[in-house]
């Protein structure tokens, strides 16, 4: 599903991030092992799992923030939650088996009905080989659309009618909404204060 949002409010522009170095804190960080699942026959981290780690990095801000990651739920019992409708990627270098790296967010962008993340994956180094984005494996701009289930769960009366309902209804099951505010606020005040969140390696 994709999402399109034609204008913002002024105070919401910002110019985002647009480089990677290490020498730039960025708004969470977490290293992460590579196991042998997210690799390809050769030990080389497959295309589409730089992905599953942004995806992991950004899950687990959410749940430094105290926020649920997945889904948020109205007081009417509506389901919000968010789809991936644009991602961007640039490969550097290559991600290789047993090794651990950073993934970071440096970056967000607040949308009326969209979150845009600027992330970034890194190989650790020492501080002499850090220099120019020597580390730098891969970054991405991924967009984030927030959406609501349009259907709700109902007695199943076992009737051909009822079914077919459903079945019609799952043909536009969401539909695009505003970020909720509280996750607007969340997000704006820690990205306002700009610090590195720095957790431990993932088992």
């Amino acid at each position: 599903m994709t999402t399109s949002t034609q204008t913002t409010k002024k105070t919401e522009h910002h110019t985002p991030k647009t480089t990677t170095s290490d020498s730039i804190s960025p708004l969470f960080a977490k290293d992460y092992n590579v196991y042998i699942n997210h690799t390809d026959a050769g030990g080389i981290v497959y295309h589409a799992n730089h992905l599953v780690f942004f995806e992991n990095c950004r899950r687990d801000w959410f749940a430094k923030l105290g926020l649920n990651g997945y889904f948020l739920q109205t007081d009417t019992g509506d389901v919000q939650h968010f789809v991936v409708s644009q991602a961007d990627l640039q490969y550097k270098r290559a991600i290789l088996l047993d090794e651990v790296i950073s993934v970071r967010i440096d970056d967000v962008e607040i949308k009326p009905a969209s979150i845009v993340f600027y992330q970034s994956i890194h190989r650790h180094l020492t501080d002499s080989a850090a220099s120019n984005n020597a580390g730098l494996l891969s970054r991405g701009k991924i967009v984030i659309a927030c959406v609501q289930n349009q259907l709700r769960p109902t007695p199943n009366t076992g009737d051909k009618d009822h079914a077919a309902d459903i079945a019609a209804a799952n043909g536009a099951p969401m539909r695009p909404i505003r970020v909720p505010q509280k996750l607007r606020a969340a997000i704006e005040q820690a990205a306002a204060r700009q610090s590195p969140i720095q957790t431990p390696v993932a088992q």
